[in-house]
């Protein structure tokens, strides 16, 4: 069964190392997003390899902790528990095994997935995520012109399912009245920007409006 998230997810980060020179440079603008409103921080270095991505985790999960956002880690179930993340999140061709993740977590963690359409979104549910991401949703400067749901298609999906669906792909402030209410995810749009805090802000105070 999914957990009714408490507060709900509304602003999400999702990490890329590969933008910064250094770790310290990420980590201090996770830091500020997270000042600015981010709620959630999705760990995603698929380069990295297990010694590194604990290093990272535990490094991000005292910083997560003393801003008090959630830490999901993206694949590693076990680095999520040896670092004691708030949950696992995992790509739609995992779904299937998000229920054993939950049985081996045995504990209070939130599982969460990518979806992509109806039959993943309700896969996932009944598999017991406790929240999906689904995308895209807008155009994206990383795969411009490439198919995107469109905010309509997005909120008939969304509805399709009970648990929280995140939007993410081209989130900009200027599309939040057309999502009604469902939290967001990015990446670019605040890791890119110079003033991480303000870019998060701006997404935030659109959302709440």
């Amino acid at each position: 069964m999914a957990k009714h998230l408490h507060p709900p997810i509304q602003l999400v980060l999702i990490t890329d190392s590969k933008r910064f020179a250094d770790q310290q440079a990420m980590l201090a603008c996770i830091e500020q997003a997270i000042q600015g409103g981010v709620d959630t921080v999705v760990l995603r270095e698929k380069h990295l390899d297990s010694a590194k991505l604990l290093s990272l985790a535990s490094k991000l999960r005292i910083l997560t902790r003393n801003q008090h956002a959630r830490l999901i880690i993206h694949s590693h179930a076990d680095i999520a528990k040896a670092v004691e993340a708030d949950g696992v999140h995992v790509d739609a061709q995992s779904i299937q095994e998000i229920m054993q993740i939950k049985q081996w977590l045995d504990g209070d963690y939130l599982v969460s997935a990518s979806c992509h359409n109806e039959a993943e979104l309700k896969h996932a549910e009944k598999q017991g995520a406790d929240f999906c991401f689904l995308s895209p949703v807008f155009p994206t400067r990383s795969h411009p012109g490439a198919p995107c749901l469109g905010a309509t298609q997005f909120l008939k999906l969304a509805s399709c399912v009970k648990i929280p669906v995140i939007a993410l792909g081209g989130i900009e402030p200027d599309v939040f009245e057309q999502l009604q209410g469902h939290g967001v995810a990015t990446m670019g749009g605040i890791l890119n920007a110079p003033q991480p805090k303000q870019a998060a802000q701006a997404l935030q105070y659109k959302h709440d409006a």
